[in-house]
């Protein structure tokens, strides 16, 4: 387990304190809340990126087993090396 000390200005360490914002397993409910959000936002944002892409929206079946069939001939390669 690691130890993390941080500053805090008072009123706000009061004010957490009192919402019981300040014990181990809130800050870890705190902390694993916003990793996973920040999960979210990179989905989001990459989601965002791909619509904005001048390309086709979707692949045939067929392209799909195509790439996916060379997706599995390279890592066989790359395995074998």
């Amino acid at each position: 387990m690691t130890s993390i000390r941080i500053d805090l200005p008072d009123r706000l360490a009061r004010e957490a304190e009192q919402a019981g914002l300040l014990s181990s397993e809130a800050i870890g409910r705190l902390l694993q809340e916003r990793l996973q959000a920040g999960s979210a936002e990179r989905l989001f944002a990459a989601m965002d990126r791909m619509a904005a892409l001048d390309e086709p929206a979707a692949l045939s079946p067929e392209e799909v087993a195509a790439e996916m069939a060379a997706a599995r001939a390279r890592r066989r390669a790359s395995a074998a090396d």
